[in-house]
């Protein structure tokens, strides 16, 4: 069944196995994709992802994020919300394309004429030889910094600067997870256990966003995915246990 969720980390999470299979404009034959944008249609991108269940045979859990939108700007606000919770490959990949492509026509007509006989922009000199003797340089330069002798005092100092910085480096992983805990997206959410043919009926039930023209899908197949399910949060559910 298809519902408007809220996704957010789960506290206590999980490593889990699962197949993801995307589906947005730029699926190679699924959307369509253009100078202004990208291009689908919800009932396109679950088509897609259905087909990709029946041909399974299998069976086990189905979760389906998705997010479609009628505007370019709201479907950015999505993707770039969703992104940040859940920083999944693909989710990034579109929301850059997506901007890539909003960006390129305005840029197309803001581009001056180019100068006949210019000079091109200066790019950093990348020559085999020439990599191939500042790597000696550099290899040579660390052997002699390795060669000089610390005394117990300069030893013990960068002892406890490297404890100085661990500790440090500890304290901003434990601060960003729970930065990262504390923020949330808007997602519309499939869940289903059970044969994967009947998984792909239910995921063509009752589409939201019908009319939408903006979208990108993200669906994950496993055997158990009630760890991943954990952070779709929504009034009067109850996360399997």
């Amino acid at each position: 069944m298809w519902k408007q969720s809220i996704i957010q980390i789960a506290s206590d999470m999980a490593p889990l196995s699962c197949a993801v299979v995307p589906a947005h404009p730029w699926v190679y034959g699924l959307g369509q994709s253009t100078d202004s944008g990208g291009y689908l249609s919800p009932a396109n991108a679950l088509g897609y992802l259905a087909k990709k269940l029946t041909s399974s045979g299998g069976r086990g859990d189905v979760i389906v994020m998705m997010v479609a939108e009628n505007n370019h700007d709201a479907f950015m606000q999505g993707l770039n919300g969703l992104a940040t919770v859940f920083p999944a490959p693909v989710f990034t990949q579109v929301s850059r394309m997506a901007k890539a492509a909003a960006e390129l026509s305005t840029v197309k007509m803001q581009l001056p004429a180019r100068v006949a006989n210019a000079l091109p922009v200066a790019a950093p000199l990348s020559v085999l030889t020439n990599r191939a003797a500042i790597n000696a340089q550099r290899v040579a330069a660390a052997q002699l910094a390795a060669a000089v002798s610390s005394s117990t005092a300069e030893l013990q100092q960068q002892l406890a600067g490297f404890i100085q910085a661990r500790a440090s480096l500890l304290s901003d992983v434990s601060q960003g997870l729970e930065e990262l805990k504390g923020a949330s997206a808007e997602v519309w959410s499939f869940v289903h256990s059970g044969n994967h043919s009947t998984s792909a009926l239910e995921l063509l039930k009752n589409i939201p966003q019908v009319t939408a023209v903006h979208t990108a899908a993200m669906m994950f197949v496993g055997e158990s995915l009630k760890d991943l399910e954990k952070m779709l949060h929504e009034p009067d559910r109850v996360t399997r246990a």
